[in-house]
């Protein structure tokens, strides 16, 4: 089957480019021809066309663009005509404003679908304008992203996919930072954003602290992309004002999260709603003990007290409530670590993540838009 996959960022800026990076990895061994047209130049186009694909970059502007817009809706209109794709993939909303009318242009509207990232607002501009343009499916991370997709007009097919990421290797690393030894290491991984949560993590340490528990975070990520500026530079102050200096260590940007990763005992992820959590199946891989929030993808894939904890909100207080049984029992963190591995041995390898999404792609190209309002 051929693919052609519109996506709207040159570099890998987080998770969805991360899972769909692992996902072309293994595109030439699954038997589909994977073609890819990006809306900007930069390190990531360019390496996956030194890999070998089909790369195309048609550069969009800015949506308020008019003439822009139609330039780039025209020109990949043309690459679909001369390219003749089974299924055309918009990889997020951005892209589905630009994909579905060039689809429409080239006589293709029956092969175009779209993939929502994150949990679409109600009051969402981006994501109800995506949803009015044509598309036979609608891709989801999470049943939750797929239940509120529905509920925008019209109402499309939606499929939910879960991802995964790579099995670790074996290859032993240099441990990156000087610990405390003796405590609890409990660490957050991900861009410096507000929704992202830090802020919500160094309150909850605090909250722990005045119960009498003692442990040391790991803040891993900076300001990437000057997305946040203003909330990465409050960090460093609110840490001071909680009383944590000597408790918390802020890594910055790195390359490679890994290495930070296994010096971890816990790993939390305190976004809510979070649409997947790619962060929390790399910890699992990792043997790290899971603690995510009740909504959106952590809470249909950790089952609490067992595979991982299930805060019941995003809010401080919830935090802390979900990371305390597993301060004061290593007992507890050690049987959530190795059931959570083992989850993520069954569910969420590279291996089953590339089979989950390819058998979606197969089955929204074969039934188009003759199948029912969702596949879960």
């Amino acid at each position: 089957m051929r693919i052609a996959m519109t996506l709207p960022w040159g570099s890998c800026l987080g998770g969805a480019e991360e899972q769909l990076q692992i996902i072309l990895e293994g595109a030439h061994d699954s038997g589909h021809e994977v073609e890819l047209l990006f809306f900007e130049a930069g390190p990531w186009q360019r390496e996956l066309a030194a890999a070998g694909f089909h790369v195309e970059v048609i550069p969009a502007g800015r949506l308020r663009h008019v003439h822009r817009y139609i330039a780039t809706v025209a020109r990949l209109a043309q690459s679909f005509r001369e390219r003749q794709p089974d299924l055309i993939v918009n990889w997020s909303a951005k892209t589905q404003l630009y994909g579905s009318p060039a689809a429409v242009l080239a006589g293709m509207r029956d092969r175009v679908m779209w993939w929502n990232q994150m949990i679409p607002p109600p009051d969402s501009w981006l994501d109800r304008s995506a949803t009015l343009l044509p598309a036979i499916a609608v891709g989801c991370n999470a049943k939750a992203a797929a239940e509120a997709q529905e509920r925008l007009f019209p109402r499309r097919r939606t499929l939910v996919w879960y991802a995964g990421t790579r099995v670790p290797s074996d290859t032993a690393t240099a441990a990156p930072l000087t610990l405390p030894e003796g405590v609890p290491v409990v660490g957050m991984v991900g861009r410096l954003q507000p929704w992202k949560g830090q802020d919500r993590l160094l309150r909850a340490q605090a909250l722990l602290h005045e119960r009498g528990h003692d442990f040391h975070t790991v803040i891993v990520g900076g300001d990437a992309y000057g997305l946040s500026p203003e909330y990465a530079a409050s960090l460093p102050p609110l840490i001071s004002s909680l009383g944590l200096e000597g408790a918390v260590t802020m890594t910055g940007q790195v390359p490679d999260a890994a290495p930070y990763l296994e010096q971890m005992d816990i790993l939390v992820n305190a976004s809510d709603p979070e649409p997947f959590g790619n962060v929390l199946v790399e910890g699992m891989a990792r043997g790290v003990a899971a603690v995510g929030v009740n909504s959106g993808g952590p809470g249909e894939y950790l089952d609490d007290r067992h595979t991982g904890m299930l805060a019941r909100s995003g809010e401080p207080d919830a935090i802390a409530d979900a990371l305390e049984p597993l301060l004061v029992s290593p007992s507890l963190r050690s049987s959530v670590a190795q059931a959570g591995h083992e989850l993520f041995m069954r569910e969420f390898t590279e291996a089953a993540m590339r089979k989950r999404f390819f058998d979606h792609l197969e089955s929204v190209a074969r039934n188009g838009s003759k199948s029912g309002p969702s596949s879960r």
